[in-house]
């Protein structure tokens, strides 16, 4: 351990990011504990922080130590010593934590912490740690092509073909985020065969990609509609499961009853597309109601209602 810290971490200027990857980590942890103990109403433990009538979200922390670290990363960049970096960026994984943690209230603007909608901040939080340890064991994006060493090729037809794989790849990247599938997207930009898999397998049934290719095509659309729920079932479980962990008491029973539901939510076959031309069609008021969503039609659009007041204590 000592000499993979030195060789691979150290001599490699990896310490910045080791040290943000670990605050991230810690601050994430340390603030889901402060709000499950809040919510617990610990009577030793500090409530929730208050200026007047308004409660002060952690994200606010978040942005200021965000802001404070980022400001002194760059200005110390030409001259700090790795230490320095790697303070900051420490302080800086923190704070990005604390900003993830409600990512849901700034999604949605409006506070979802423990609501349905506030899982959106582990998922968030879920993407930033799978990107960054990616990046801190190695794996770099399109490393495949060897882009690092563009500037050192002497043919231009070498460069040629770095840059068109390099487009083939993102064309690839795009093609799958097409298809509904996220994380085979992100990873796949670090590890390129996951882009071909992804490309070439089917779409999920709701995406994009299904709306304007199987709408026409039942049968792909059922095989498509299948493979979602025997695919996704345990794969919902195993989230629930963790987000309860998370967020409450995890429970079997209740992950299995909640994954079934979530599935009947979420695995429905893509709408047609509202034009008859074959493509990426339509606009937003050309949507069905209007283009509104289910929460601009129940609350009148995207704004803080200041009386809102959440019905369990929030962070």
């Amino acid at each position: 351990m000592r000499h993979w810290f030195t060789d691979e971490i150290v001599a490699h200027g990896k310490l910045p990011l080791l040290l943000f990857f670990a605050g991230f980590v810690l601050g994430f942890i340390a603030i889901r504990v402060s709000v499950r103990m809040i919510r617990a109403q610990v009577r030793w433990w500090p409530g929730n922080i208050r200026s007047g009538d308004t409660h002060v979200h952690h994200v606010v922390f978040g942005v200021v130590i965000t802001l404070a670290s980022g400001l002194g990363l760059v200005a110390t960049s030409m001259e700090s010593s790795q230490s320095t970096a790697s303070a900051l960026a420490c302080l800086f994984g923190i704070g990005a934590a604390l900003i993830l943690d409600e990512f849901a209230l700034i999604f949605y603007l409006r506070d979802v912490y423990w609501a349905e909608e506030g899982r959106a901040s582990v998922d968030a939080v879920f993407v930033a740690i799978g990107v960054t340890g990616m990046v801190l064991l190695g794996f770099r994006p399109l490393e495949l092509f060897n882009l690092t060493a563009f500037a050192d090729h002497e043919s231009d037809l070498l460069r040629s073909l770095d840059i068109a794989r390099a487009m083939l790849s993102l064309l690839l990247a795009a093609v799958v985020l097409l298809k509904g599938k996220i994380w085979t997207g992100l990873l796949g930009i670090f590890i390129w065969p996951l882009l071909l898999i992804g490309s070439l397998r089917l779409a999920r049934p709701g995406s994009p990609w299904a709306r304007w290719r199987y709408t026409r095509r039942p049968r792909r659309m059922s095989r498509a509609l299948r493979r979602e729920r025997r695919l996704r079932r345990p794969l919902i479980r195993a989230k629930i499961f963790t987000q309860d962990l998370m967020a409450g008491s995890p429970d079997v029973p209740h992950a299995k009853q909640a994954a079934e539901e979530v599935l009947d939510v979420v695995v429905h076959p893509a709408p047609a597309p509202i034009s008859p031309v074959r493509g990426p069609s339509g606009t937003m008021v050309g949507l069905p109601n209007g283009g509104t969503t289910h929460r601009e039609r129940s609350s009148g659009g995207d704004h803080f209602d200041s009386e809102h007041e959440p019905v369990e204590p929030s962070p």
